[in-house]
């Protein structure tokens, strides 16, 4: 019995631990429900932000299957919180009423709170893991020279700040030449964007280096490296495009700068999103070549420009030390800076080499070198600038670019180079096709100019429409390309300096282009010199020659292309007539050339050019030359026959420039026996341009001029005034009439097709303009510039007749009108032709002694809305540009309209009668430039508070200024900083 109670002591005593343990256990879990819930609520809070983390910033940084397992346990845990909290929330029994339900759900929480705390602290761990790498700068500091104190480079720098700041704007390109400092200007933005002190514009900036070989898997792979995006050795470039553009598209806003880009890169294929598609995204490029930009379809381009002198020079003194400033150095080293061109790489490479040496016989001989493109003796040149420019030659694209490109190292430093003559160079070598038009040829040599200029290999020359030049630099490393037989076009440059005699010992065998030309040679070897290969011989600017021996061309048999211009040769060898492969003969400028040997021989000829000089008479032969192309014989003020035979002879002819020349076409009535006349041009079936002197005005009815439909481009000079042009323009339809009465003559024919029109010191203009307006079937629409200087005619309607019905020039964009004595208003010639001037963009008025308003619109449409510029000077009796007479009706601008709405440039002078400019209340809003010299009476100026944020400059005396009257003190302060004052000067009447 003992032993029974014993057992059941026991097993009762078990159970009542038991019950009270689990008593216990369940009033626990009751008591801390309400604490397993608030609990679970602020750890799902924290698992939120760990989730939002692992979404928005890591992405792509870690194990993909790590991170989606993750997150699809954090999806499943949140759908179980959901599910018990709408459990408890169905169960309307509170915990002290219901205990046992309590303690249940209070359980379930508590599972719950474990499984939240384990995803929160695994979540934290996977971030952790990327956090070293994932705790990048917005901007990463970018190791360089500082352009602080360069001028032009911080104005650089200030542009394309302005330009990030332009919301309109989502790419730039940073363009130049190679070496011109682009990297260096885009890392000092980089830095900037690093030290702003204002808010921070993007998010990150991402600067990949490019490169030459183009290489989407390694750029892919910086902007990866900088987004911390994880990459796996096998990932396709395909698969890392889309996760770099998951990734970008949640940045928000960056900057990506691609630097060195030698061709234009697909952003989809890269992975980066469209600028102009994503918010926020902006792309700057730093190429070499323009064409780059356009690939890319950038919206604003900056082209890096070479330092000014100023900035040259101090920066080669910070890299050559102090020994630059020395006084017998001095001297060379500013020599050697100024050798260097501006350009950055070249200066700071040169002085470095250098620093520290004191002798003087060095640096005369570093300067030896670079003057004569010896870079091999100057440590860094070549490796570091010579090959640096060289990959752009490398990279041209194109049948025979790089030999164009070489072409024009043959040239001196900084020369303006023609690029009409130019194209003829290229084809006489063979690099441009022959078999189409010369106007195609025309164009296409302006193209590859284009093109080598888009390179940043040329840069525009003097005037920069028509002509091109080399950097410096660039043409020392162009001759040091061809000096080298590898590449197939070896020279010999000696241009520009200096030479008094030719080095038989240079001139080799394999040389292929020979360049004595702009020295100061005064004979040549009389015996040949075996350069057989050689294609082009320019021997111009020597002034002092004056004889071509009969021994010196016998060497070159190959020659295409010679040039002996602007020397004083009287004669050219016979030995010439040997050169059957010449194209080209330049003898432009050979003032003393009285007659040429037979040029029969010279078959294959196709340019010829003899301009400015004494010939009297083409030579025996002429009429073989049927591969003649371009012959010109402009001012060639003795020249007396052309020989109607030779006319036909020249079948191929395509340009014809004789204007200047002394032989005057005309007539078969008027000309001498044997004598070409004007219809006897309209046998050259190839002609394109035509530039002649003509007797007198031709009249269609007694010449054949069909053929005159055929021409591209022409220049007539009737009478004695020469244009001073004679170049090869293949845009230029011109019309001279110069000191002629043209009361009874019709020029309708001649204007049909022309776009300028001159008429100097002529008589008769009021009855040749009536003439115009009434007998002419339509309007001139080509006409585009109209030029009267020097009459004496009355331009007023005679009795009877009718002013134009209907504008006869509406393409009228320039009018210049000078020293015309008795006009009284431009409205007088505008009544003749019916002209309402709504193209006009430029109008000059110069010395009209009479007249007193420019226009007036009394009763007459007139349409000045496209008027730019105005110059109005010697003008004595002008009262005021334009008249407003208010009794007859007209298209006259409204009160707050302006007359001339997009008037820009107003230069103003010697006008001592001037007093009004416009109406009362009428105002310029776009005027930028304002000159005004001499005009005392002048008190007011049509500009207000809104029209005077447009200005650039105002000049004038400061006695004018000062007595200028102001509606409000506001426009004053406005313009002051923008006025420069003039010193005075008397008026003279211009003649």
């Amino acid at each position: 019995m003992e032993l029974i109670t014993s057992v059941l002591g026991s097993v009762v005593a078990e159970i009542s631990r038991f019950f009270c343990g689990f008593i216990w256990s369940e009033t626990k879990n009751s008591i801390r429900f309400k604490s397993n819930f608030n609990d679970l609520e602020k750890k799902l809070e924290l698992l939120k932000d760990v989730r939002y983390k692992m979404e928005n910033e890591l992405d792509d940084s870690v194990s993909m299957p790590k991170v989606t397992g993750w997150l699809t346990e954090v999806e499943g845990i949140q759908d179980e919180v959901n599910s018990v909290l709408q459990s408890i929330a169905a169960n309307n029994k509170k915990c002290c009423g219901g205990f046992f339900s309590c303690c249940q759900w209070s359980r379930e929480l508590a599972k719950t709170l474990e499984k939240v705390q384990r995803l929160q602290k695994e979540g934290n761990s996977i971030i952790s893991m990327a956090a070293p790498n994932r705790k990048a700068h917005a901007v990463e500091h970018m190791p360089g020279p500082s352009v602080e104190n360069q001028s032009t480079a911080s104005q650089n720098l200030a542009r394309i700040m302005d330009l990030l700041n332009d919301d309109g704007v989502k790419s730039i390109g940073v363009w130049g030449m190679g070496g011109v400092g682009k990297t260096t200007l885009v890392k000092n933005l980089n830095n900037k964007l690093e030290n702003a002190s204002s808010a921070q514009p993007f998010g990150v900036v991402i600067w990949v280096t490019v490169s030459k070989e183009l290489d989407l898997r390694r750029i892919q792979m910086q902007i990866a490296h900088r987004l911390n995006v994880e990459v796996k050795m096998e990932e396709s470039t395909e698969s890392l495009a889309v996760k770099l553009f998951r990734r970008l598209k949640r940045t928000g806003k960056f900057l990506l700068i691609l630097d060195d880009v030698w061709k234009g890169i697909d952003l989809d294929a890269l992975g980066v999103p469209r600028p102009e598609v994503h918010t926020g995204c902006k792309i700057i490029i730093t190429t070499r070549f323009l064409d780059v930009c356009r690939q890319m379809k950038i919206d604003k381009r900056v082209k890096v420009q070479i330092l000014n002198y100023d900035e040259a020079w101090e920066l080669f003194c910070q890299n050559a030390g102090e020994v630059a400033t020395l006084k017998p150095i001095k001297p060379l080293a500013e020599t050697v800076t100024k050798k260097c061109g501006g350009l950055p790489l070249a200066i700071i490479i040169m002085a470095t080499s250098m620093r520290g040496k004191k002798k003087v016989e060095l640096w005369k001989d570093a300067l030896n070198e670079l003057q004569n493109s010896q870079p091999e003796n100057i440590p860094g040149i070549e490796d570091q600038v010579y090959r640096v420019l060289k990959w752009s030659y490398d990279s041209l694209q194109g049948k025979n670019m790089k030999s164009c490109f070489l072409f024009c190292s043959l040239f001196p430093e900084d020369f303006s180079i023609d690029t009409s003559e130019l194209t003829k160079y290229w084809l006489a070598e063979g690099l441009i096709d022959e078999h189409q038009t010369y106007d195609n040829i025309h164009n296409r040599g302006f193209a590859v100019a284009e093109y080598l200029k888009d390179c940043c290999l040329l840069e525009p020359g003097d005037p920069k429409e028509t002509t091109v030049k080399m950097h410096d630099v660039v043409r020392d490393v162009a001759i040091w390309i061809a000096s080298s037989l590898e590449h197939g076009c070896k020279s010999l440059v000696r241009s520009g300096i200096r030479l008094r005699k030719v080095s038989e010992s240079e001139m080799l065998k394999l040389v292929k282009r020979i360049s004595y030309m702009n020295n100061e040679i005064e004979r040549l070897p009389d015996c040949p010199i075996s350069c057989s290969e050689a294609t082009t011989l320019l021997l111009q600017g020597n002034s002092s020659l004056e004889i071509v021996p009969e021994g010196f061309l016998l060497g070159f048999q190959a020659l295409r292309v010679l040039n002996l211009g602007e020397s004083k040769i009287q004669r050219l060898p016979h030995s010439l007539l040997q050169q059957g492969e010449l194209r080209a003969l330049i003898l432009r400028q050979c003032s003393s050339l009285e007659e040429l040997p037979s040029l029969g021989g010279l078959r294959r000829l196709q340019v010829l050019d003899c301009s400015c000089t004494d010939l009297k008479e083409l030579p025996e032969g002429m009429e073989q030359l049927s591969c003649l192309r371009v012959l010109n014989l402009s001012y060639t003020k003795q020249f007396q026959t052309f020989a109607a035979r030779l006319v036909s002879g020249l079948s191929g002819l395509e340009v014809l420039e004789m204007i200047g020349s002394n032989y005057k076409w005309g007539v078969r009535q008027k000309m001498k026996e044997g004598e070409a006349t004007f219809k006897d041009l309209g046998c050259l079936e190839q002609l394109i341009r035509l530039s002649i002197e003509l007797e007198s005005i031709i009249y269609p009815s007694s010449e054949n001029i069909s053929w005159f439909g055929r021409l591209k481009s022409f220049e007539f000079s009737v009478g004695s005034l020469t244009h001073g042009g004679g170049g090869t323009n293949l845009e230029e339809r011109l019309v001279i009439i110069d000191n002629l009465d043209l009361s009874g003559e019709w020029i309708g024919w001649m204007l049909s097709d022309a776009i300028s029109l001159w008429f100097h010191q002529c008589s008769g203009l009021n009855k040749m303009l009536e003439n115009l307006a009434t007998r002419s079937s339509g309007c001139f629409a080509s006409l585009k510039s109209l030029s009267i200087m020097f009459s004496h005619s009355m331009f007023v309607l005679t009795g009877g007749s009718y002013g134009g019905q209907y504008d006869l020039l509406p393409n009228l964009e320039k009018l210049h009108l000078s020293n015309l004595f008795n006009l009284e208003s431009i409205s007088e010639l505008g009544v003749h032709l019916g002209l309402r001037f709504s193209r006009l963009r430029q109008l000059q008025v110069l010395g009209c002694p009479r007249i007193k308003y420019l226009l007036s619109y009394d009763g007459v449409d007139l349409s000045l809305e496209n008027l730019e510029e105005i110059k109005v000077e010697y003008c004595d009796n002008l009262r005021g540009l334009f008249m407003h007479n208010s009794g007859r009706a007209s298209s006259m601008p409204t009160t707050l309209g302006s007359v001339v709405p997009n008037l820009r440039k107003v230069q103003l002078g010697f006008l001592p009668q001037l007093t009004t400019l416009s109406r009362e209340e009428e105002t310029w809003p776009h005027l930028e430039h304002l000159i005004v010299r001499e005009c005392r009476n002048l008190n007011k100026l049509p500009l207000n508070v809104q029209s005077a944020n447009r200005i650039k400059e105002i000049r004038g005396e400061l006695i004018w200024w000062d007595t200028l009257e102001w509606d409000d003190h506001e426009t004053w302060s406005t313009l002051r900083p923008f006025f420069q004052a003039m010193a005075s000067h008397p008026g003279q009447l211009c003649r």
